[in-house]
């Protein structure tokens, strides 16, 4: 997946930066603070803000599953509040809060 930043101008930015990193230019602590700086931030959402990010696309249970790749199973313990999403299926949420749900089709 390609990274998602906030911004045209954060991209280059960042972009610029991973390139002196890769040639030793600036350490990796430096390089941390750009990728905090310049990637889209990943928060914790609430079993009801999952629900709620969900009706706002207009999809069913099923269809935002399928979109994420997990199981629709997974997706009705989310908005439970069984389970709570974790690693690439939060960042892809936080994606499709702030995108859209075309940002991860």
């Amino acid at each position: 997946m390609s990274k998602k930043y906030r911004s045209d101008a954060m991209a280059a930015i960042h972009e610029t930066m991973e390139a002196l990193h890769n040639v030793g230019a600036i350490d990796k602590q430096t390089m941390r603070r750009f990728d905090e700086a310049c990637l889209t931030p990943v928060r914790t959402l609430t079993a009801k803000q999952i629900r709620a990010l969900r009706e706002r696309e207009r999809v069913s249970q099923t269809v935002f599953a399928n979109y994420l790749n997990v199981t629709p199973n997974l997706v009705s313990k989310w908005e439970r509040g069984e389970k709570r999403p974790s690693g690439p299926a939060l960042k892809l949420l936080s994606l499709v809060d702030k995108h859209g749900i075309t940002a991860v089709a």
